[in-house]
């Protein structure tokens, strides 16, 4: 069979659209294609609103703090402001953390490196609003889950990043791929969309227990695109599993436009409404947008009135790794375009606003952790970085195989230390 190249009844040939960024680099960002809400406009719903009555939700944007850093609207959740500083110093403190490990890769004590500029309230807010024994299935980019905790030493964390002799995953991981059950972290997987299928298996191993905690699966917008992402919203609306299901639209998948995934034209939070989920998209950059929509999610998957799906719109500041020059393919200073501003910077003008905040606790609250982070950086290089080949024994190789060692595998071991292995 031949497919001719002759013009349709129409007299129109067929094309194909292949969607293109706003902007290139050395142009101007259009941010047209956003779709902004006015701070304090989008309604907030009851916790026991049918899914099919948020559609609304999904093309709007929940947002609480206005241009002066004012909570406003509905969704203004009551938090003191001892929560609010705590938040702060979370995102400042992944801000820190993520320079001090950018150059440490740059002096190659690591081999890779991927930062979370520009969206740490999304990881920092989501996690005030999650209970002990809840579980996160995380991507690459929400190190600040790990980082708002008081029970994840940072010490643990970078010798993760290092893979020497201390690190609690031996090696077996990528750096930035933690996994620390106690903290309700699991295991990040380099093969993206795996964990949005893993959270609703989960939440629904959950509720067959009769257990109390839910699930919360991360997804990056250019990861929508796989199969797991559908198969986890059918299995997910179907057994109304008690899961919190975000994908982070950070506009860039790699060098690949956000439209390239299907977030041209419609939204991605519209995706989860189309398979009858409640779904809301929300400003990822306001703190407070993020609790309140988090903390709503949370008690609808508590109270078994089934799964949200949140669209968090932010702007990934940053490369999308160490490996990757966004230069190339996007303007330079298009973070500074983009209109929902630096999450940091408007939780501390909202708390600036409130008279909880000045700009010296800023400066005294910045040095403070700058130096908790190079102590903690300095501590875990002690146990050997990728610079000076200190990394896990020969042994690692052969443990936690099995409960307990068989034979052979013990016999193994010692020959490869007899024959130039280490310890």
């Amino acid at each position: 069979m031949t497919v001719s190249s002759e013009p349709n009844a129409a007299g129109k040939r067929l094309r194909l659209h292949v969607p293109e960024p706003s902007a290139r680099p050395g142009c101007h960002t259009d941010f047209s294609y956003l779709h902004l809400s006015p701070a304090g406009e989008v309604r907030r719903p009851a916790i026991d609103v049918a899914a099919v009555d948020t559609a609304d939700l999904a093309y709007s944007l929940v947002r609480v703090l206005d241009e002066q850093g004012q909570a406003v609207g509905p969704w203004a959740p009551a938090l003191s402001p001892e929560q609010l500083r705590r938040g702060l110093r979370t995102m400042l403190k992944t801000r820190i953390f993520d320079g001090r490990m950018l150059i440490a890769q740059r002096q190659k004590k690591l081999s890779f490196y991927m930062q979370s500029l520009g969206e740490e309230a999304i990881g920092s807010a989501h996690a005030m609003a999650l209970s002990a024994g809840d579980m996160c299935f995380p991507t690459y980019r929400q190190q600040s889950l790990l980082l708002s905790r008081d029970d994840v030493p940072l010490v643990e964390m970078i010798c993760q990043l290092l893979s020497n002799e201390r690190d609690p995953l031996k090696g077996r991981q990528l750096p930035v791929m933690y996994s620390i059950k106690r903290a309700g972290f699991f295991s990040i997987s380099g093969n993206l969309a795996t964990q949005f299928i893993q959270a609703v298996g989960w939440a629904m191993a959950s509720a067959i227990k009769g257990d109390t905690r839910i699930a919360s699966g991360w997804i990056g917008d250019g990861a929508t695109a796989e199969s797991d992402f559908h198969t986890a919203l059918t299995f997910a609306h179907v057994y109304r599993a008690p899961v919190i299901l975000n994908v982070v639209n950070n506009q860039w998948a790699i060098s690949t436009f956000q439209a390239i995934a299907g977030g041209e034209g419609t939204t991605f939070a519209a995706r989860g409404s189309g398979c009858g989920i409640a779904s809301l998209r929300v400003d990822g950059n306001d703190f407070l947008a993020v609790y309140a929509v988090s903390q709503w999610a949370a008690e609808r998957a508590r109270c078994n009135l089934g799964p949200t799906l949140i669209e968090w719109v932010t702007y990934r500041a940053g490369p999308h790794s160490t490996s990757d020059d966004p230069s190339k393919y996007r303007p330079a200073d298009e973070w500074q375009c983009f209109p929902l501003g630096d999450p940091i910077g408007r939780l501390k003008q909202h708390l600036l606003n409130l008279g909880e905040w000045s700009e010296a606790q800023h400066e005294a609250l910045h040095k403070e952790l700058e130096a908790e982070i190079i102590s903690a950086q300095k501590e875990a290089e002690a146990f050997g970085t990728l610079a000076d080949g200190h990394i896990p024994s020969i042994a690692s190789m052969f443990e936690d195989v099995y409960k307990e060692m068989p034979t052979h595998l013990q016999q193994q071991m010692a020959e490869a230390r007899r024959f130039g292995g280490r310890k």
